[in-house]
């Protein structure tokens, strides 16, 4: 799935993005962690990988989106 950056801490590791529908999803240090990343800008387009459902929707992994 692709989303789009919207907040970064980069002292926890943890944020959020924004769904292509305006959903804001948080996500962890270990999400951040788990696609490799050392630093994520707000606006960069980033693919996730998550489980759950809407309401309970949780991020797995944050990694950037290359084409």
């Amino acid at each position: 799935m692709q989303a789009t950056s919207f907040t970064y801490d980069s002292e926890t590791r943890t944020g959020s993005v924004l769904l292509d529908d305006g959903t804001p999803v948080d996500f962890d240090a270990a999400a951040f962690d788990a696609g490799g990343l050392r630093l994520l800008r707000p606006g960069q387009r980033v693919r996730i990988e998550t489980e759950g459902e809407a309401g309970s929707l949780r991020i797995t992994l944050v990694t950037l989106q290359t084409l």
